[in-house]
């Protein structure tokens, strides 16, 4: 972990400006673009910025008839507007005919802090993943935020990426590459997969690092595109491992701990505890006293490793005399 803390979204705004030199791309705001930092590609490029004003719906729109005419088109406003607000027009306008939209929006997950519930968008993966043709994407960090935006800029067909408010650590070196559909392993281990997305990727590291101090080997896997899941990495790890953790600042209906249990239930069943909010709606309160309060820590971390190390400890068979002797001499 580098120890910077930064905020994602000044990540997305920057490279917005340094992709605006590509004449195909359009970027739209609904009068969110200082929140959001489209104000840097307005900067550059003032005449293929289009300010929508506080309609959502309007913005999808028009974002999907720009595409059709050839356009890469970001739309962008807060998660819970983004995802929430125009689903509707999502849905029928952009990911049924496939058209080249990035939904990209800021200040999600329960970090928002004092905005409170109507600003804490806790169920946009779930609603946007459940879409046919989306991507959807969290993440890890500020440099990954700007790796990822220039690579869905080349990517061709919808895409939905979260993006954070608040700063946090950088986990991932400055000029790291982002592949869409990849996961990325942080570090190795033996014990439990501890599988992260978003801000809460760094939590699973510091949770990994305290871990060893305990004697348990964790493997800790960045997922930041939730779909399509890399489930050949999600295998891997688990073959190894035999359990998982994952983590999220989001609902753990619908979201990355759904997406991995769905797949390991058809195709290697393991135990799995998830680490995210518990069919709630968040409430007004300090960034960090909320991830507290609503268990986004690295001690609950710890806690649900745990449990998914002594379910399958449960589920293994009995050692053979010949293991036994085996570990006798090591």
């Amino acid at each position: 972990m580098t120890g910077k803390e930064l905020a994602q979204r000044d990540y997305y705004g920057k490279a917005l400006a340094d992709i605006a030199s590509d004449r195909r791309i359009v970027v739209m705001d609904a009068d969110l673009a200082e929140s959001t930092k489209t104000s840097e590609f307005r900067k550059v490029a003032p005449e293929r910025f289009v300010e929508a004003g506080i309609a959502e719906q309007d913005m999808i729109g028009v974002a999907a008839g720009l595409a059709a005419s050839g356009k890469i088109v970001f739309a962008s406003t807060f998660a819970v507007f983004g995802s929430g607000r125009c689903w509707e027009q999502i849905r029928l306008a952009v990911a049924y005919p496939r058209l080249n939209v990035k939904i990209v929006t800021t200040h999600s997950g329960i970090s928002v802090g004092e905005d409170g519930a109507s600003h804490q968008a806790l169920e946009d993966i779930a609603i946007m993943r459940a879409l046919p043709n989306m991507t959807v994407i969290s993440p890890a960090d500020a440099y990954e935020a700007y790796a990822a935006t220039k690579a869905i800029a080349e990517y061709d067909g919808p895409v939905y990426m979260r993006l954070g408010r608040a700063k946090f650590p950088t986990i991932l070196p400055e000029d790291t590459d982002f592949i869409i559909g990849k996961a990325r392993i942080l570090r190795e281990g033996r014990d439990v997969t501890l599988i992260g997305t978003g801000q809460m990727a760094s939590l699973c590291l510091k949770a990994a690092e305290e871990l060893e101090k305990e004697g348990v080997d964790a493997e800790v896997l960045n997922v930041s595109t939730i779909k399509p899941l890399d489930i050949s990495a999600v295998y891997d790890s688990l073959s190894k491992t035999g359990c998982a953790v994952t983590a999220e600042e989001h609902s753990i209906i619908g979201g990355l701990g759904s997406a991995v249990s769905e797949f390991l239930s058809q195709e290697l069943p393991s135990p799995v505890t998830r680490v995210g909010t518990y069919d709630t709606f968040g409430e007004s309160g300090a960034p960090a006293a909320l991830m507290e309060k609503y268990g986004l820590t690295v001690e609950r971390i710890k806690e649900s490793a745990a449990r998914s190390i002594a379910m399958k400890d449960a589920r293994a068979p009995p050692k053979t005399a010949a293991e036994n002797n085996e570990e006798a001499e090591e």
